[in-house]
């Protein structure tokens, strides 16, 4: 049967992040996606707008509606907005035996908060433990372990400190570090270190969507979470590398890149 993959996120209608940025890595690795709406934004490729949350009783319902047609083989969550919201899906996400990947988003590539700091509370407490993969980016890993972090060592350090939390595996995204992006995963079985070449473009909108996204469409193809992380490292760089170039500002990566 066909793999089934959910994502619980943010909506961006110019399609470069959120549940498009999903759905859209979901096709490209040969997996069916299904998508809740946690918030709507008004945003391009320039600004975000506006953005509203959506009830968490309605995240709620929609999490039940799909599960019980079409139950999903791994499942991640994205912006989630409020901790109402986020306190729903860790209510659902602890009865359910499929791998959860948990990119804590707290704020959108143009600089609007996208995560209230209770929620940021409940999604560590409450989410993480629950979590087969953590994704946090640089500034995300700092506010969630009240590290700096500037250094390879600091990486390990700080994805050591989530692990205790009671996650399965972590991987702190290096794109915010100066040089060469790198990218450390670290589970029970030790330290991956993630090379990338750094590309020198503004498209850059939905790195971190696409990148937990594909992760969550190879372990839902059976993949392990180490496994994973390295595909998806794979399908990012190409992503970028071959951007299309669209919109005025920070344009998306090329989705139709090879997974």
């Amino acid at each position: 049967m066909l793999p089934v993959a959910l994502t619980i996120a943010g909506s961006d209608p110019s399609g470069g992040a959120g549940i498009q940025a999903d759905l859209k890595t979901f096709h490209q690795f040969g997996v069916y996606g299904q998508a809740v709406i946690t918030l709507l934004t008004v945003q391009n490729t320039q600004a975000v707008y506006q953005v509203h949350l959506l009830a968490a009783s309605l995240v709620a319902d929609q999490i039940q509606a799909v599960v019980a047609d079409m139950q999903p083989a791994a499942t991640k969550t994205g912006a989630l907005g409020s901790a109402e919201i986020a306190e729903a899906v860790a209510h659902w996400a602890q009865s359910s035996a499929v791998p959860l990947i948990v990119d804590p988003v707290m704020i959108s590539t143009h600089g609007v908060p996208l995560l209230s700091s209770d929620a940021r509370y409940v999604v560590k407490h409450n989410l993480l433990p629950l979590a087969a993969v953590v994704t946090p980016n640089i500034p995300e890993a700092e506010l969630l372990t009240g590290r700096s972090i500037r250094t390879e060592d600091q990486m390990i350090a700080a994805a050591r400190d989530l692990l205790e939390l009671g996650c399965k595996a972590v991987v702190i995204k290096g794109g915010h570090s100066e040089g060469e992006p790198l990218d450390i995963f670290h589970d029970d079985a030790g330290v991956l270190r993630l090379p990338g070449r750094r590309v020198q473009t503004r498209h850059t909108h939905g790195t971190g969507c696409t990148f937990s996204a594909a992760i969550t469409a190879a372990m839902a193809l059976g993949a392990s979470a180490r496994d994973a992380a390295g595909r998806a490292k794979g399908f990012l760089q190409r992503a970028i590398e071959s951007a299309p170039e669209l919109g005025g500002g920070q344009g998306p990566l090329n989705h139709f890149a090879r997974p």
